[in-house]
């Protein structure tokens, strides 16, 4: 399990997640990974590039998990 801090943020966008954890190399491909459903969220199957991603949340992602917190 990876851990990403949110910093004083409220959220962070599920495309820029993927690319400021380095499992993504751009937005762009996170985009499209995110498009072809890849990509899950509390274990289901987030199709949303912009969703909101807030503390206490899990993102799992070609095996690698992340858990957001505050």
């Amino acid at each position: 399990m990876n851990y990403f801090k949110l910093e004083g943020k409220e959220f962070i966008e599920l495309n820029n997640l993927l690319k400021v954890t380095g499992l993504c190399d751009s937005g762009g491909i996170a985009k499209m990974l995110i498009a072809d459903g890849r990509v899950k969220v509390e274990g289901v199957v987030e199709r949303r590039k912009r969703c909101k991603i807030r503390a206490g949340s899990v993102v799992e992602f070609q095996g690698e998990m992340i858990e957001v917190q505050a």
